[in-house]
């Protein structure tokens, strides 16, 4: 363990330290040594190294998989709180952006989702449910709601991929301003299911309100990101 360490520090944490040094450097995919050969190459119980591995998968500097290992992760994406889309986000950080439609329909607009949108309860709204994969691995559930009827949107999103492109390009409804509010939660039983993730384990979940130059909505989404793979920066410059 580190000679400089502060006294009273958990050896899990000390451990976690020694992990990360390891892995620095490593490519994303890379096998780490089983719980077994870490316990004997540092001295400790697997206990120890169970507490500690389960924290880096945790914050997603190692991934694990059933029966095959841990493994160093690749980078978490990066949001930048910007007017982009998610698949611009993606493409700008050299990732390939997907995904897939679970539900996509006209339905009648709930209380909270016509006060976000601007509109009478009961009005209709366009839903799209889809899960965002990042180089084919589920990386976020989101679930959009779009004011009024968008006929042909499947086949328009089929082929552009971004919604804010087709939004613009197809609809003429072209965003100009979002609000991003962010918290935090733990992954529940249909997130287990959606993303592969286990029960408990980190979420980010972004609620966006997009607004065309008018002011008016023209989309509200509640997007939760697995919080191992997902990363969100804010830039404010002076006088904003």
């Amino acid at each position: 363990m580190p000679p400089d360490a502060v006294p009273g520090t958990p050896k899990y944490y000390l451990l976690k330290t020694e992990v990360l040094g390891l892995i620095a450097g490593l490519k994303p995919g890379t096998l780490i040594p089983t719980e077994r050969a870490l316990a004997e190459k540092y001295t400790t119980s697997r206990t120890t190294v169970r507490q500690a591995i389960s924290e880096l998968v945790a914050e997603g500097k190692l991934g694990r998989i059933q029966g095959h290992g841990t493994f160093v992760a690749p980078p978490k994406v990066t949001h930048v709180r910007q007017l982009t889309s998610f698949s611009d986000d993606a493409r700008n950080q050299g990732l390939r952006p997907d995904s897939t439609t679970l539900a996509l329909g006209v339905v009648t607009s709930e209380a909270a989702v016509a006060a976000c949108l601007g509109l009478d309860p009961g009005d209709p709204v366009t839903r799209l449910e889809r899960i965002r994969l990042i180089d084919g691995e589920p990386l976020a559930h989101e679930v959009a709601w779009l004011p009024g009827k968008l006929p042909g949107l499947k086949s328009q999103l089929a082929k552009a991929g971004s919604l804010y492109a087709v939004l613009a390009d197809a609809y003429g409804r072209r965003v100009a301003d979002v609000e991003d509010t962010v918290e935090t939660a733990l992954a529940g039983p249909e997130d287990v299911r959606l993303l592969g993730i286990e029960m408990g384990a980190p979420l980010l979940v972004v609620h966006r309100l997009a607004r065309d130059a008018a002011g008016t909505p023209v989309e509200w989404t509640r997007s939760a990101f697995r919080g191992d793979r997902f990363r969100f920066v804010s830039r404010v410059k002076a006088g904003d």
